[in-house]
């Protein structure tokens, strides 16, 4: 005989399931609108994605073409000189960057999602007094830009002798995110509270029922969350300018700003040198989105139905 919690976790869930149908609109229903609506949206979407791929397209281009032809006009690498990428892997530490960028960013991401997932869940089930009251002041906390915190965070790091560690880039997540807590509940919010009764009626703890529940029915808008987070973490550059000082604990970005430095602006102007790198930085975040893309979506419209 199965459990509450083991039947709740298979059954399918008001809230996400419609989102599901949402994804998948019939055919028929686009095809009765008016032809001109389908081509002025098509048109559009075509547009911006032109508008938005048109840079990195220019990016690819200019690092696969000599240095005295970077800033050459058109989208074509003639003369074509693919050398460039070895070159920024031979005069930078870029594998090291990458591994750095890779761990500090999924420990960044897990410490933030299932941090933020527990609070929320917090938010979402219980009913105690000043709970709304509560859930507004952790909002509040976003008002609060970085510059007003980044002070006493490097002091409270810098006296447990954190410093020039990767430690301060992830571990503040483990507080987690105003941001993602927000998300999270209003996911949980989605979820028939039902399931989680008929669980603690059959003996389901509280962990229990974030874990063997509520998670599992949570997991789009838990990888919207890592996905954020990561994506935030890849590309931050103002924490590890911070706290890193050896450059072999430098992320990407870091790494980045001494090529920037060395080859660029002030250094010996091989920019063919810079955007190669430029290019190795932003492909993974492309491949990591095209992976998870459809669970992506999913996780925001249906995070998106409980307001």
């Amino acid at each position: 005989m199965t459990s509450a919690v083991e039947r709740s976790a298979v059954a399918p869930v008001s809230g996400v399931e419609p989102a599901r149908a949402a994804l998948r609109r019939p055919a028929a229903e686009e095809a009765r609108r008016p032809r001109w609506q389908r081509v002025l949206f098509v048109a559009a979407l075509a547009g911006a994605a032109v508008t938005f791929l048109l840079p990195f397209v220019w990016l690819i281009s200019a690092s696969l073409r000599p240095r005295a032809y970077v800033f050459a006009p058109g989208f074509l690498p003639l003369p074509f000189a693919p050398e460039n990428y070895t070159a920024v892997w031979g005069v930078v530490p870029l594998v090291t960057w990458l591994f750095n960028s890779l761990v500090v960013g999924v420990a960044a991401a897990a410490a933030v999602t299932i941090s933020s997932a527990w609070v929320a869940f917090g938010f979402a089930y219980f009913r105690f007094p000043g709970r709304n009251l509560l859930f507004g002041l952790v909002l509040a906390t976003m008002m609060l830009p970085f510059a007003v915190t980044m002070i006493p965070t490097y002091l409270i790091w810098s006296e447990l002798r954190l410093t020039d560690t990767q430690v301060p880039l992830w571990a503040g997540n483990l507080f987690g995110s105003a941001f993602y807590i927000f998300l999270l509940r209003q996911f949980l919010l989605s979820l028939p509270r039902e399931y989680f009764e008929a669980a603690r009626v059959d003996g389901a703890s509280y962990p229990q029922l974030f874990w063997r529940l509520a998670f599992p029915l949570i997991r789009p808008a838990l990888l919207v969350a890592f996905v954020f987070e990561f994506k935030a973490s890849w590309t931050d550059l103002l924490k590890p300018l911070i706290y890193l000082r050896d450059e072999h604990l430098y992320t990407l970005p870091r790494g980045l700003k001494v090529v920037l430095d060395r080859f660029g602006y002030g250094g010996e102007q091989q920019w063919e040198v810079v955007l190669a790198g430029s290019v190795v930085a932003t492909v993974p975040m492309i491949i990591l989105f095209f992976l998870a893309q459809r669970h992506f979506i999913e996780g925001i419209a249906t995070g998106g139905r409980k307001g």
